[in-house]
């Protein structure tokens, strides 16, 4: 009878008796991932689009983007807003238009010493401006003496 509880618990290595000196089974599990190659993933997404979204004479609603740009490309006019990215938008409904307008930096200025000592004597500086022209108002009525 003991030989054949002793045949028994050694066809099977984790059963464990006090008489015995046990027997300890371990398995070594991976330290790492299996992997496949690393890339370098970046770049993939599209660049901005910037530039003018709409053009001279097309008609507008208040708060369609009329232009996207980096630095100041384009500066604001009459009925136009500039965000904080340097996003022209249209404060009224009407239809848009380009102007390249004499523009005279303020005396004191950083541009006033940076880009007018560089001009030649007797040029002047054009900057081109967007400007949105309200549309016409019909129906409203304003009241006259």
């Amino acid at each position: 009878m003991a030989l054949l509880a002793s045949l028994l618990l050694k066809s099977r290595p984790g059963i464990q008796l006090s008489c015995q000196p046990s027997i300890i089974v371990s398995a070594r599990c991976a330290s790492k991932k299996a992997g496949g190659s690393t890339k370098n993933l970046g770049g993939k997404s599209p660049g901005r689009r910037y530039g003018y979204k709409k053009r001279d004479g097309n008609f507008v609603h208040a708060g369609n983007i009329l232009a996207t740009q980096r630095f100041l490309r384009w500066h604001p006019g009459a009925h136009v807003g500039i965000g904080t990215n340097n996003t022209l938008y249209a404060l009224e409904d009407g239809i848009v238009r380009f102007t390249k307008e004499v523009y005279v930096p303020p005396p004191r200025s950083r541009e006033a010493f940076s880009v007018i000592c560089k001009l030649p004597k007797g040029a002047l500086l054009y900057k081109t401006f967007i400007n949105v022209v309200p549309k016409k108002q019909e129906g409203n009525f304003k009241l006259v003496e």
